[in-house]
Formats: structure tokens, C-alpha cells, sequence
């Protein structure tokens, strides 16, 4: 519906969000342990669930054959299903490895991508077994200091203490 408001003598048209609920409208939805909102668009929606971007959410959508613009309370349950099969297993719908968030993996050297808490524990793991090696970035990250090459000297002292005492 095309609605038209009046600010400061300039009239504005903008089209409102106005669409009809199907009977099965979910307006929240579980997937991989995440809260969805159903009122968003999927591509969109899914971008909610920690390790799925923009990118990677479209074509997980495209190769599981569901509409992209189609809002995320309006999918069946087969089609959350389809979704979940193809983000649990991005190689066998033939996603190219580039696209996925773990390659060749330090333990078993599979390519897979990570979802919500694996990608949590995955992260912990790493950071545990760069501590242990003692490895530069493994003693930065323990010493809490910045590990990717930045200037430390006069950025970055927030929170710590900073100056010299003086003697009275």
C-alpha cells in the first residue's frame, strides 16, 4: 500500500511492508539453536545464525531451491529442513571450498564451514593450541595484547595504566 505523509510542505510516498500472513506464519523460528525472526526475508534471516554471512546465506537459499525473497515465516518445514542439510553440508550441493569458513582443518585437513557453537568451540580450540605451542600470536593473545601488527606504543591503553608516578 502506497501511503503519503506531509513534513516541513514536501510531500513523501514510501511503500509500507503490507503483505498477507499465510495460515502457517512462523513469526519466530529455531534453526541451528538460533532464534529467526520470521518477518525478515530468509537470505536475510539467516545472516542472525553466527558463522552465516550475506553471501553464504543466498546461496545456501539458491541451492536449496527456495525463493529468496520469500520472508522466513512463510517456509514449510521441509524447506527449513533443506536449508539446514544444505548449511550442514555446503561440499555434496557443490559450494566451492573458497566459500566455506574452514579450510583444511589443523586436526583432520577436511574443508567444512561452521555454524553458531562449533564455530565457538573451533575458535577456543585454536586459541588454545597457539597458547600451548607458544607461539608469537599464541603469547599475544594470552598477555591480552594486540596480535595482528598494530602499533601498540600510543594506541590502545584504555583500561590500562598509563603515565608516570610523581615523586612530591
Amino acid at each position: 500500500a502506497v501511503v503519503s505523509t506531509q513534513s516541513t510542505g514536501t510531500i513523501f510516498k514510501y511503500l509500507t511492508m503490507d503483505y498477507m500472513l499465510p495460515e502457517k506464519f512462523q513469526h519466530i523460528l529455531r534453526v541451528l539453536n538460533t532464534n529467526i525472526d520470521g518477518q525478515r526475508k530468509i537470505a536475510h534471516a539467516m545472516t542472525s545464525i553466527k558463522g552465516i554471512g550475506r553471501r553464504y546465506a543466498v546461496v545456501v537459499c539458491k541451492k536449496a531451491d527456495i525463493d529468496v525473497t520469500k520472508r522466513a515465516g512463510e517456509l514449510t518445514e521441509d524447506e527449513v529442513e533443506k536449508l539446514v542439510t544444505v548449511m550442514s553440508n555446503p561440499r555434496q550441493y557443490k559450494i566451492p571450498a573458497w566459500f566455506l569458513n574452514r579450510q583444511r582443518d589443523v586436526e583432520d585437513g577436511k574443508t567444512s564451514h561452521l555454524m553458531s557453537s562449533q564455530l565457538d568451540t573451533k575458535l577456543r580450540e585454536d586459541l588454545e593450541r597457539l597458547k600451548r605451542i607458544r607461539s608469537h600470536r599464541g603469547i599475544r593473545h594470552f598477555w591480552g595484547l594486540r596480535v595482528r601488527g598494530q602499533h601498540t606504543k600510543t594506541t590502545g591503553r584504555r583500561g590500562r595504566t598509563v603515565g608516570v608516578s610523581r615523586k612530591k
